[in-house]
């Protein structure tokens, strides 16, 4: 038990454990000054003073979370030299105030330093993402929503039918004190989920529509129209069912994703293979995968060949073929040959584990319509209740009803209020728009679209220009070695062969291009010695016996003055040189040029036929520019721009308009961040460029914008729709209820039909089909 000021704060071991290491970490780190945790909200906050060690620090607070995360603390142990969660007790460990202060207040935990009253005012606070399960985490937590959402609707409508039967048989079978304790029966049924949630509200201070439904059906009861207040029951319950029936939809579409995702693997080590978990995979680790097997991580193929069905990422149901170099990704099936693929990412770092991420963080962030109508629910709840109250007393003292019980001739003042609060009650306004938004994630998610909240999928409907990035977007970003000279001619497999040694060291794009060809060629590896990368130049080093460099031409002539370089040719547009020299006068060329995605073309072209302007930012030459406008026939091409001119021209055009931005790169990040909307390529995004987006196209498929543009505008018709279907439906039964036209029942029936049609109208999303889009 943890203490502080004296008193204890009453814990579980787990809680206990988690307080203590992160209590350990404040204490011994000396750029942590406080930790906020609010687990229930899934909230981190670090407080530094300075900048020092930052990253580390919050690292740090990260790793403890998670390690609690996967069942217990296994830092609890810092201060007491015990590892064992489940041993974590006051008697072998307690902070003194004279360390931390320990503060509990609304569920939010924090452990601050203790400091001068002065010094909290410098305090940094940055927010730190919450870490997120991996895949073998998910297992437990999909199964959790799973069996929570389909017993949950199950459940409701098998207490919506036992209290329809129920009313039922008292209406027509029963009669007197039997007929009574039958519609009792129907109300328990009825009510039974409704009372759970208004008691759980209660708790928080809050109203909503349960609580307006129950209201009306025992007021119903107190005046004695059982019948209309268990109909009332029995229609909420049945549309309570929907609503989590149409929720298990939504979250099954999402988990059919990852419901086989592997949880071990095998891993080859000096030939032998053994089983390792998932979990326990480490870059560098040499798998293989059999046939009908799952890659458990992400991974590049250095032998064996193959086909990958990549549908449950991308939504392609063609196979994608895989060999030596080619890049594989975790959650996909390998579907016929063996492959031995080298780890080249973590678990945690895969793209099936990104999906995640994105998912948790899609259902966290609220459409802004949404976010208007869970504002003014509450308050429009007590809104309600303060109308019906003074309609009570207008139909009372007003119009002389009688207060109470209705007359053969005479519906009741309190009949009268109970039909306007059935009517009133915001239900289908309130799941009008998240129904509508849920379903078009879940939709998007099935196809490799990954919107990271609501407010995407409403504001990627408003755009009215759309901006891109060259490198990465409209072309693949993978660089081909389109030819490889030599100087005198014939050297030419040296001079792959001895750059490959040099390159194969390296991680600059070109450096990569070279290593990916010269490994589907079967280029042999030559040692390198003396190895030596110049930023921004190129690459030092001896093989063979000769010094040698590869690089830009002007350095490599700098390293070797006396060798003669032939005449300076400038190269093709869109075409990258890497230059090589070797001491003993051997030169060569090895021109790389980035390849056009097949699908640009046909995008561009669709885009400016729906009315959207097409602007293409790029930092490349002016020339190479042209080469692309005239490919793709563009209207607007904006060359050689730097990270801020480009951020200067999203600004620009936001002026006119909505603006979606496109990339992958870090330099693309501050243009996402500005744009309106902000999307990413998600399969070589950089994680700047991830973080900044709105909308996440997996396995970078840029046809994918397409139809996250026609979802997001599909997804606000649907909820247009839902809107003029729910505030309709309250204004006409209002008008009638007011004027005292419409009984109870009708206003029941009207009432909740309104929330199935909507419910029902959301699940519309899930049945469209992806466009078509025609060849150009």
């Amino acid at each position: 038990m943890i203490k502080s000021k004296g008193t204890p704060i009453p814990l579980d071991k787990r809680e206990d454990c988690l307080l203590k290491s992160v209590a350990a970490a404040v204490t011994t780190n000396p750029s942590l000054e406080a930790v906020t945790i609010d687990e229930k909200n899934h909230k981190i906050s670090v407080a530094t003073l300075g900048a020092r060690d930052q990253k580390v620090a919050e690292q740090e607070i990260l790793d403890i979370v998670q390690a609690d995360k996967q069942g217990g603390s296994t830092s609890c142990g810092l201060m007491t030299g015990d590892r064992d969660c489940g041993d974590c007790s006051v008697d072998r460990f307690e902070f003194s105030t004279s360390a931390v202060k320990i503060t509990r207040s609304a569920g939010t935990t924090t452990i601050s330093k203790i400091t001068c009253p002065t010094s909290p005012r410098f305090w940094h606070w940055k927010n730190l993402p919450w870490p997120t399960l991996s895949p073998r985490e998910f297992e437990g937590f999909e199964h959790d929503h799973e069996d929570h959402a389909e017993g949950e609707w199950k459940w409701q409508l098998g207490a919506a039918s036992l209290c329809g039967a129920a009313a039922l048989i008292s209406h027509f079978l029963l009669h007197g004190t039997m007929q009574t304790a039958g519609f009792l029966l129907a109300y328990i049924c009825g009510s039974w989920f409704a009372a759970k949630e208004v008691f759980e509200l209660l708790q928080k201070r809050k109203l909503d529509v349960h609580f307006l439904m129950l209201s009306v059906a025992f007021g119903s009861a107190a005046i004695g129209a059982w019948g209309e207040g268990a109909t009332l029951l029995f229609l909420f319950s049945i549309s309570g069912a929907l609503e989590h029936y149409a929720l298990g939809r939504t979250y099954s579409e999402i988990q059919s994703l990852f419901k086989s995702a592997p949880r071990e693997a095998i891993v080859v080590d000096a030939g032998t293979e053994k089983m390792m978990l998932v979990e326990s995979l480490s870059p560098g680790m040499i798998l293989r995968i059999r046939p009908d097997s799952q890659y458990p991580v992400d991974a590049e193929v250095i032998s064996g060949k193959s086909a990958a069905d990549e549908s449950n990422l991308t939504g392609e149901a063609t196979p994608v073929e895989k060999q030596v170099g080619d890049s594989v990704l975790a959650g996909t099936l390998n579907l016929w040959g063996t492959l031995d693929a080298r780890v080249v990412k973590s678990v945690q770092e895969s793209s099936l584990h990104k999906i995640i991420q994105l998912i948790e963080d899609a259902n966290r962030f609220k459409a802004p319509a949404q976010r208007l109508t869970d504002k003014f629910g509450t308050t429009y709840t007590y809104g309600i209740l303060g109308l019906s109250g003074i309609m009570f007393l207008v139909w009372w003292l007003g119009y002389q009803l009688p207060p109470i019980h209705s007359t053969v001739e005479t519906q009741s003042a309190f009949y009268k209020a109970m039909t306007l609060l059935v009517v009133a009650s915001p239900c289908a306004l309130v799941l009008s728009i998240p129904s509508a938004v849920l379903t078009a994630i879940a939709w998007g998610a099935k196809r490799g679209i990954l919107f990271r909240g609501g407010a995407a999928v409403e504001k990627l409907a408003e755009i009215s220009v759309v901006t891109m990035d060259k490198t990465g977007t409209l072309t693949t970003g993978n660089l081909q070695i389109s030819k490889v000279e030599s100087f005198p001619p014939g050297n030419e497999a040296n001079v792959l062969e001895e750059s490959y040694a040099l390159e194969n060291l390296s991680n600059h794009p070109l450096a990569r291009a070279i290593s990916s060809h010269a490994k589907k060629h079967g280029t042999r590896i030559l040692p390198a010695l003396n190895f030596e990368s110049i930023s921004g130049m190129g690459l030092l080093g001896k093989v063979n016996g000769h010094q040698i460099a590869v690089g830009k031409r002007n350095w490599a002539q700098g390293i070797f003055p006396a060798v003669e370089f032939p005449p300076d040719e400038r190269s093709s547009m869109g075409i990258s040189e890497v230059w090589f020299a070797r001491e003993d006068g051997v030169m060569g060329r090895i021109q790389l040029q980035d390849e056009f995605r097949l699908e640009s073309k046909n995008v561009v072209s669709q885009l400016r036929e729906w009315g959207l302007l097409v602007v293409v930012l790029t930092g490349d030459r002016h020339d190479s520019a042209e080469a692309l406008k005239n490919h793709l026939n563009l209207p607007d091409v904006r060359s050689e721009l730097t990270p801020d001119q480009k951020l200067f021209i999203i600004r620009e055009l936001s002026r006119n308009g909505k603006v979606a931005m496109i990339g992958d790169g870090v330099n693309d990040a501050p243009s996402l961040a500005a744009a309106h909307v902000g999307i990413a390529m998600g399969a070589r995004g950089s994680d700047a460029a991830l973080e900044q987006a709105e909308v996440v196209l997996m396995h970078d498929k840029l046809e994918n914008f397409c139809q996250a543009l026609q979802l997001s505008k599909a997804a606000k018709k649907v909820i247009q729709q839902n809107l003029v279907i729910s505030l309709g439906t309250v204004a006409v039964l209002v008008t009638f209820a007011i004027l005292g036209k419409i009984p109870l029942t009708l206003g029941v029936v009207g009432h909740e039909g309104s929330t199935v049609i909507v419910v029902m109208n959301s699940l519309r999303l899930l049945l469209r089909k992806a466009p078509a889009y025609k060849n150009r």
